[in-house]
């Protein structure tokens, strides 16, 4: 996402995939959108803790993060805990899910 590199990133998620963020609910191609043309640029995330779980076909990732972004020309530092859920799909995992939960810097991810 920092290097935004849509071709890859559309190959990683899946048609039905949903992106939750402070700004909104998105689909797939709105936010492939917003990452290529720049209105929100993920330019770098300082990852803190992550914690994965893995059911079946289905993985569970926990990360925290303090993400720097560029929001409409504005760089902003935020603390989040970002939820990826993914779906192995023939040999390849497919991202279902990416939603972004602002948290404060003393939170932190129990098993």
């Amino acid at each position: 996402m920092a290097d935004k590199n849509v071709d890859e990133l559309a190959n990683l998620f899946d048609d039905g995939a949903k992106f939750v963020h402070m700004s909104g609910t998105w689909n797939k191609e709105k936010v492939l959108e917003i990452i290529k043309t720049g209105s929100i640029w993920y330019k770098h995330a300082d990852v803190k803790e992550v914690a994965v779980e893995v059911f079946d076909n289905t993985a569970i990732l926990l990360n925290r993060i303090t993400l720097v972004a560029v929001v409409r020309g504005n760089e902003v530092s935020n603390e989040f805990t970002v939820t990826e859920v993914y779906q192995k799909q023939n040999e390849d995992w497919k991202l279902l899910d990416l939603t972004f939960s602002s948290v404060r810097d003393t939170h932190t991810i129990e098993d």
